[in-house]
């Protein structure tokens, strides 16, 4: 190769294209993409391998069996509405599957699951009308009117949602000539048509097209879809939807987005807003609206937020509580909730690469993303629980289940937004791991991963990372490439791991350092072969919570790196029946056997009472015996079960 080509080569690949879920025009750091960064083993590859094999089959087949795709054939039949089944929101799981499937196709391409995706795309097109419009359940003769319905009726959420799917499409297989953007433009042209300020000067009831307008405009370059995203965000909390029980607050309109100090409503939606709010702040340079996201985003985490990440604990309106109000036996803390708290803390993150985002986005991956799919993939839950009571009887697998009545995972809901938004969660979560900058590149998340990319001065790295995360707490970057000039490599030392340790070996010399936590950065012109270590202490321990939080004061929970830990009754020692029977014995530190992480508990003394007060109460009987804690994320896998995260201490 003469001079000349190699220049040619490096000048194409200064700006490699970005494959993910979010790709700001302009930000602090860039996300590397799918198949700039591929996890290749270990807890993650794990779950993709089980998302690929069977989630998207399985969610396919439930939609096709409850009519949600069939709505689509109904319409383009033209004898809606006879006939069409599933909630006004169903079309949006047949979008967020093809999101979920556009993105697999982006990791792993596969001949099968390409006609299965043009298949259903075809479906979809049929339906769309003369005008861009595409919608099963309004504006059809019988039918109720196009936008009749703000409040409830989802037409904007469903569009935002096919926007998505459009986008996933386009950034893993530019120009393919499926017809999915074509589909999306067509609609967005009649959304920034119909909602102008020239038209309805309306907000959907149920935020999400806001992030997903974005997104699309930063595909096609079109800057009206910015545009009409902006004016949803400025017109939320104007008082443009009809007031409810719940209060406006429930959909966010009750305060204007960048007068908020917290998130407050219905969980998913604030978190969508939010997202949403991020992208148009971060594409036309809104400093101020930023900051106000950033100080919400504090507040929530701060405030109303379980030790999973879960977020969410009103069961009737699927909404934030008031501060310190996260009872766990009542958390809803919903899986779509913790999906988009994802999104809006990686938004902020490219903003403005602060450990703390990462750091709440691996605790929500591993203790609300990971625990709802099943190990098969074919069953899931809606709402995390920390506290269950009672066991509950197996899901009827011929029947949705109502959204968070089952103690144990289901394989489809009347309500199914959670699994298709596991799945292109799943698909696409490479896109959350890394990013880099003119200076380096910045790892935020830990998994055996191999790393390809260049940086935007025309630097190509190539990385290797060896680890056991989180079974184990070392993680090893290794080099397979000379650099042509120095670069940063920064590592995050999450805030749980209290003293790590960092090492490089180099040929140029060897260093070790003892860096806080936050992060750590590696300086030089790196060398192939050259290694950087981190060093995470996981020992388990425990952890207390605010005083403030009454629902929970005076327990204790135990946490080992990343993972929360669980008692299920299932291990509970023989003559204790109940894992609410049980306190736990403080004064030694949970311990990491070969069984796994063991406290010791004692039994709860209890007398019934006709009333169950008294003046004292003997509070444990009996000598401490040790009980096996299990991650989270892995209860209810052995049948019905009680559990609790927070134990009496």
């Amino acid at each position: 190769m003469t001079l000349t080509d190699d220049s040619n080569r490096t000048a194409s690949r200064t700006k490699p294209r970005i494959v993910g879920p979010a790709v700001p025009s302009s930000s602090a750091v860039q996300p590397l993409g799918i198949g700039e960064l591929r996890i290749d083993g270990g807890f993650w590859a794990d779950r993709q391998q089980v998302n690929s094999e069977a989630t998207l089959e399985h969610i396919e087949h439930w939609l096709e069996k409850e009519g949600w795709l069939g709505n689509f054939d109904l319409a383009a039949a033209g004898t809606l509405p006879e006939g069409r089944r599933g909630r006004e929101f169903s079309d949006s799981e047949v979008y967020k599957y093809l999101e979920a499937v556009a993105w697999e196709l982006g990791r792993r391409p596969d001949a099968a699951l390409e006609r299965r995706f043009r298949a259903v795309v075809a479906r979809v097109a049929a339906a769309q009308e003369a005008d861009g419009y595409l919608n099963t359940r309004f504006g059809r003769p019988g039918q109720e009117p196009r936008w009749s319905q703000l409040e409830w009726g989802h037409e904007l959420y469903c569009a935002g949602h096919l926007f998505q799917a459009a986008v996933a499409r386009e950034r893993t297989a530019p120009g393919a000539d499926d017809g999915l953007l074509q589909i999306a433009v067509r609609l967005a042209d009649l959304v920034c048509e119909v909602f102008s300020d020239d038209g309805i000067r309306g907000v959907c009831g149920h935020a999400e097209i806001e992030t997903a307008l974005v997104e699309l405009a930063r595909v096609t370059g079109d800057a009206r879809y910015t545009e009409q995203a902006r004016l949803f965000v400025e017109r939320r909390g104007t008082g443009t939807l009809k007031d409810i029980e719940w209060g406006r607050s429930y959909f966010q309109d009750d305060v204007p987005v960048r007068d908020g100090t917290v998130l407050r409503g219905h969980a998913v939606r604030a978190n969508y807003l939010a997202s949403g709010a991020a992208d148009v702040a971060s594409e036309l340079g809104d400093t101020e609206l930023l900051d106000s996201l950033r100080g919400q985003w504090a507040q929530t985490v701060a405030r109303r937020t379980y030790i999973t990440g879960g977020q969410g604990s009103h069961h009737q309106d699927e909404a934030f509580g008031e501060d310190f109000e996260l009872p766990s036996d009542r958390a809803y803390s919903e899986t779509c909730a913790g999906i988009a708290s994802i999104q809006f803390s990686w938004r902020l993150l490219l903003d403005r690469p602060d450990a703390a985002y990462a750091d709440l986005i691996e605790r929500t991956l591993y203790n609300v993303v990971a625990t709802s799919p099943s190990a098969d993939g074919r069953a899931f839950y809606y709402a995390n629980t920390l506290h269950q009571r009672v066991p509950g009887a197996p899901a009827d697998p011929d029947t949705p289940s109502l959204r968070a009545l089952a103690s144990l995972r289901a394989p489809w809901f009347e309500v199914s937004c959670c699994p298709p938004n596991i799945a292109r969660t799943l698909a696409s979560l490479e896109g959350y791991f890394a990013t880099r900058s003119e200076h380096g590149l910045q790892l935020h998340q830990y998994a055996p991963a191999t790393i390809d990319t260049v940086l935007p001065g025309g630097e190509e790295i190539s990385l290797r990372v060896q680890t056991d995360f989180p079974a184990g707490g070392v993680v090893t970057v290794h080099v397979n490439r000379d650099a042509t000039a120095p670069w940063t490599l920064s590592l995050r030392v999450p805030q749980w791991a209290g003293q790590a340790e960092l090492a490089v070996s180099s040929l140029d010399g060897d260093e070790t350092r003892t860096p806080a936590a936050g992060g750590v950065e590696v300086t030089r012109a790196f060398r192939a072969g050259d290694t950087v270590t981190l060093t995470l202490p996981m020992t388990p321990r425990f952890v207390q919570p605010d005083p403030r939080i009454d629902a929970i004061r005076g327990s204790v929970a135990v946490t080992r790196g990343p993972e929360v830990y669980a008692l299920e009754s299932i291990d509970l020692p023989a003559g204790i029946d109940d894992v609410s029977d049980v306190v736990v014995d403080v004064t030694a530190d949970p311990a990491e056997t070969e069984r796994g992480v063991i406290v010791n508990l004692r039994r709860r003394s209890v007398d019934e009472r006709a009333f169950p007060y008294a003046q004292t109460i003997d509070a444990t009987s009996g000598d401490p015996q040790q009980v096996v804690l299990l991650p989270y994320h892995s209860w209810a896998e052995r049948g019905p079960s009680t559990m609790r995260v927070w134990l009496p201490a």
